[in-house]
């Protein structure tokens, strides 16, 4: 049954939209902002994790400690590039990175951020389902399926698709209570 599918290109829609929540910055160090710097390390784009050691010392403080100290200049050059809003601090041996402190119009604009990414994370999994309904009317009109398989299957798809769209309002709510509390 197509029902498997479906759960699972929902569930994919969810883990994209907790990838791009945990990468805004909420006024806290949080070492995921740097997953998508990559570095030239001898030609070849490496995640920045994968050269260097990267701690949270503190709560507004991400310390990257390079395992090869040629590569210092490349990797705060990357983070520049990669406009994350912090400027690298580098001391010859490690860059730190300090967050300042979020203002409270800077927290309203990053909570409209992520209702919007809820919003998308939701209409994509709406668009799944009518994708499924879609299918499921199509194999009921050719006779695969009866008309009460047809009606327990759209249930099932709408059951589901409801317990998709709580798990994403509950995660942009989460992710707002952080962003004002910090």
């Amino acid at each position: 049954m197509e029902l498997n599918n479906i759960e699972e290109k929902m569930n994919k829609t969810i883990s994209v939209l907790q990838e791009n929540l945990a990468e805004v910055r909420a006024g806290r160090a949080n070492p995921s902002i740097l997953n998508k710097i990559m570095i030239n390390y001898y030609g070849v784009p490496t995640p920045i994790n994968q050269v260097a050691g990267i701690s949270v010392p503190e709560a507004r403080l991400i310390v990257i400690q390079p395992w090869d100290a040629s590569i210092l200049k490349e990797i705060e050059k990357e983070i520049l590039k990669a406009e994350i809003g912090i400027n690298p601090n580098n001391d010859g041996k490690v860059i730190r990175l300090a967050f300042p402190e979020l203002t409270e119009e800077r927290r309203k604009e990053l909570v409209k951020e992520i209702k919007k990414m809820g919003e998308d994370a939701k209409v994509s999994v709406r668009s799944i389902r009518r994708e499924g309904m879609d299918k499921v009317k199509a194999e009921q009109k050719e006779g695969m399926i009866t008309e009460d398989e047809l009606k327990t299957t759209e249930d099932k798809i709408q059951k589901l698709t409801d317990n998709k769209v709580a798990e994403i309002d509950k995660a942009i709510e989460n992710k707002e209570k952080e962003i004002m509390s910090v």
